[in-house]
């Protein structure tokens, strides 16, 4: 069953992703709302499939499996999520360009992983800080996917390219505002999961999160001060893009290349029991 579900979630995503390629550049532009139709259905599906594979491969007899490729895949399936349900009232449907494909290789990632031994932690208040973190990893990659195609749009509307993406893509200052918006909310959740992390953490370095608090620090303050330079001085196009770029990049090195370091070459892997 486990199989079916995975390579049934695969399908749907891809077929999500040749209905957005359809759309983008096709020469029929005058059934736009069919395909996008056909779209929303295979996607919708298809983070369906993704979560009811991911279910049992989290929640184990073991513990809460939050292992490097399981986690690359939760975050994956959060974003494809999040990024189908703002598509209902926005239009952030274009992301699926980028989010994806990726979807589709957490997937895989999951499949070939190595079998790892696991140790176990006790969990005592860090479900909150365990989700907060998930969901603010989430947004802010969602962000800085949309900075790449607010880039891409940018240099597009500069040299005058105005089919295809950029013909698909909402007007630049919509696309921009979201990003900001996204920015601000992942912002906010980043400062709450380093809250919850610092009082239920007893002792960071006997847990080995020591760098991964710093780097999610850096990561929070080079957020804040891309927030203050957008309101101060009105930062937008590729200073925008870096400063959202180098902000993921710090939580991602936090994050995933600490689980990364840890798992697959110290061989280092905590399961959190479920209580």
């Amino acid at each position: 069953m486990s199989s079916i579900l995975k390579y049934a979630a695969i399908v749907l995503y891809a077929a999500a992703f040749a209905v957005i390629l359809w759309r983008t550049y096709g020469p029929n532009s005058n059934e736009q709302n069919h395909k996008r139709g056909m779209m929303i259905f295979a996607w919708t599906v298809g983070c369906l499939l993704h979560a009811a594979y991911l279910y049992p491969q989290t929640f184990t007899a073991q513990g809460l499996n939050l292992t490097f490729y399981n986690s690359v895949s939760i975050v994956c399936f959060m974003v494809a999520i999040l990024v189908l349900c703002v598509s209902t009232t926005r239009r952030t449907d274009f992301l699926g360009i980028l989010v994806l494909p990726i979807a589709v290789a957490s997937i895989v990632l999951t499949v070939l992983k190595p079998e790892v031994a696991a140790s176990s932690l006790n969990l005592h208040g860090l479900q909150l800080h365990i989700v907060v973190s998930l969901f603010a990893f989430s947004v802010l990659a969602i962000s800085a996917l949309q900075s790449i195609l607010l880039f891409t749009q940018d240099r597009h509307l500069r040299r005058h390219q105005l089919g295809g993406m950029t013909r698909a893509l909402p007007p630049l200052h919509d696309t921009e505002k979201f990003l900001f918006q996204t920015i601000a909310v992942g912002f906010i959740l980043l400062g709450i999961a380093l809250i919850t992390g610092f009082l239920f953490l007893e002792n960071m370095f006997e847990q080995h999160v020591a760098h991964k608090t710093i780097l999610s620090i850096l990561a929070w303050v080079v957020f804040a001060l891309l927030l203050w330079g957008r309101w101060q001085f009105g930062w937008r196009g590729t200073s925008a893009m870096r400063w959202t770029l180098a902000g993921f990049g710090f939580l991602a090195f936090a994050y995933l290349g600490s689980k990364f370091v840890q798992e697959l070459i110290l061989h280092r892997v905590i399961t959190i029991p479920v209580t």
